[in-house]
C-alpha cells in the first residue's frame, strides 16, 4: 500500500478522466496537484478545492513535480487535432513527464495508454499514428528505471462505471470498453498499490471487481 505522505501529480486533469480521478482522490482525503493549461481550466478545479498548477506540456513543466512522489499521465492530444499534436503531446510531453519523474525521484508513474499500443499493426484504425506515439512513450517509460504502472483500457465510452472489470481481452469486438469512470477508480487503486508496480495492463469491462481482478495478477 502507498505512504499516507504521498502527493499525486495528475497531468491532464482537466480531461474526462482526469478530472473523475482529482475528485475521487480529493474525496478521498488523499494529496493531489492537478496540471492544467490555462487559468479558466485550473478554475473549475479550485472551485471545489483541488489544488491546480498551470503549464503547457509543449513547453517546460517540471515546476509541477514539486513535492510529488506519484504522477500518472492521462494527457491526450485528442482526436480534433493534427499529427503534429500527438507528437507532441502523446509522446514529447510523456517522455518529458518520465524524465521529470525521474530527476525528482517519483516513486510511481501511472501511465493512461490504450487498446492496440502494444502493436500498432494489430487493429486496422485512423489511430495508428496515435497508437505509434503511446508505443514508444510506453517503451521510454519502462526503460526509464521508474517505478511504473501502464494501464491500456479499450475504447473509452461515458456510461456510468460499473467498479466490474477485466484485464483479459473479451473475444468479441462489442466488448472492447469501458466507461471512463471505471478507469479513474482502476487508476486510483494502482496508485494505492505498490504490488502493480512494473505491471502492463489492459482493462475492459467485466464482471470482477478491481481489487480481485488486479490482486489475481499477483
Amino acid at each position: 500500500m502507498k505512504s499516507k505522505n504521498t502527493k499525486t501529480l495528475v497531468i491532464g486533469a482537466s480531461g474526462q478522466i482526469g478530472k473523475i480521478l482529482v475528485e475521487k482522490l480529493k474525496s478521498q482525503g488523499n494529496s493531489v496537484v492537478a496540471l492544467v493549461r490555462n487559468k479558466s481550466k485550473a478554475q473549475r478545479l479550485t472551485d471545489v478545492g483541488i489544488e491546480t498548477v498551470i503549464g503547457d506540456l509543449e513547453g517546460d513543466f517540471e515546476h509541477a513535480f514539486k513535492e510529488c512522489n506519484s504522477v500518472v499521465f492521462t494527457a491526450g492530444s485528442g482526436g480534433a487535432t493534427g499529427y503534429d499534436k500527438t507528437l507532441l503531446i502523446d509522446l514529447w510531453a510523456a517522455k518529458k513527464a518520465v524524465d521529470y519523474a525521474k530527476k525528482n525521484n517519483v516513486q510511481h508513474f501511472v501511465m493512461v495508454s490504450g487498446l492496440g499500443v502494444a502493436d500498432p499493426e494489430e487493429f486496422n484504425t485512423d489511430l495508428k499514428p496515435y497508437l505509434v506515439a503511446k508505443h514508444f512513450a510506453d517503451l521510454y517509460l519502462m526503460d526509464s528505471g521508474v517505478p511504473y504502472t501502464i494501464l491500456r483500457p479499450g475504447s473509452l465510452i461515458n456510461t456510468k462505471g460499473t467498479g466490474l472489470i477485466r484485464t483479459t481481452r473479451p473475444s468479441k469486438s462489442s466488448e472492447l470498453n469501458i466507461p471512463r469512470e471505471d478507469v479513474a477508480s482502476a487508476i486510483n487503486y494502482a496508485l494505492s498499490n505498490d504490488s502493480l508496480k512494473g505491471k502492463t495492463l489492459e482493462l475492459f469491462t467485466g464482471t470482477e471487481s478491481i481489487h480481485t481482478a488486479f490482486n489475481s495478477l499477483k
